[in-house]
């Protein structure tokens, strides 16, 4: 049987935790203020007052630090997808953290259509496809539905639409109008599909 670690090992591995995540939290908000163009260690350890040597330990690269963003914002979409909120609430929480997160979600764009399993970047993805498809199996629609291409379409309008329409439809919209429109026009195409839940 293991012994548990020590309290100094559990409060070094607290505070290495700690300090990951708030790094991780920190570069998200340079890549806000500035562009993912403009992340780096050194750029992350001058924003934090951080020696370099301690960022390099937490991320060895560049690349190690953008993979870290990547996963911290595809966990923060995640959350958005799931319950215990409403569905209309988590269609507000994507819609929003699109908005507000342009270059994070770039980041997750180009994660998204890798090449790769699906799976490692939306671990629900199983998930989605086998409730859609025991919704569609059950009203037993005339036309057949492509479940795996309709949960694609359904993520895909999710992550990129907000940004789309705001910018290139509806400039003058404020964000709130926009993350408001989306909901209604989410919440009617689940209601005609059968899957809104509320």
């Amino acid at each position: 049987m293991d012994d548990p670690a020590p309290p100094a090992r559990q409060r070094r591995n607290k505070s290495f935790d700690a300090t990951h995540q708030a790094l991780i939290e920190a570069a998200v908000r340079l890549i806000s203020e500035k562009g993912v163009e403009a992340l780096s260690v050194a750029a992350l350890a001058r924003a934090v007052k951080m020696n370099r040597a301690t960022v390099y330990y937490h991320f060895t690269s560049r690349e190690a630090l953008l993979e870290a963003v990547q996963a911290w914002s595809s966990a923060q979409l995640v959350k958005g997808f799931e319950a215990p909120a409403s569905q209309s609430d988590r269609i507000d929480f994507v819609a929003r953290f699109v908005l507000a997160n342009p270059d994070l979600i770039k980041l997750w764009i180009e994660q998204f259509i890798a090449p790769g399993d699906i799976r490692e970047r939306y671990p629900r993805w199983d998930d989605l496809v086998t409730a859609t498809a025991q919704v569609q199996a059950a009203r037993a629609p005339a036309e057949p539905v492509d479940v795996e291409v309709y949960c694609a379409f359904l993520l895909a309008g999710a992550i990129i639409g907000p940004r789309v329409f705001r910018h290139s439809i509806r400039p003058e919209a404020s964000a709130e109008e926009v993350v408001a429109r989306f909901r209604a026009e989410q919440q009617r195409m689940l209601r005609r599909d059968g899957l809104l839940r509320e």
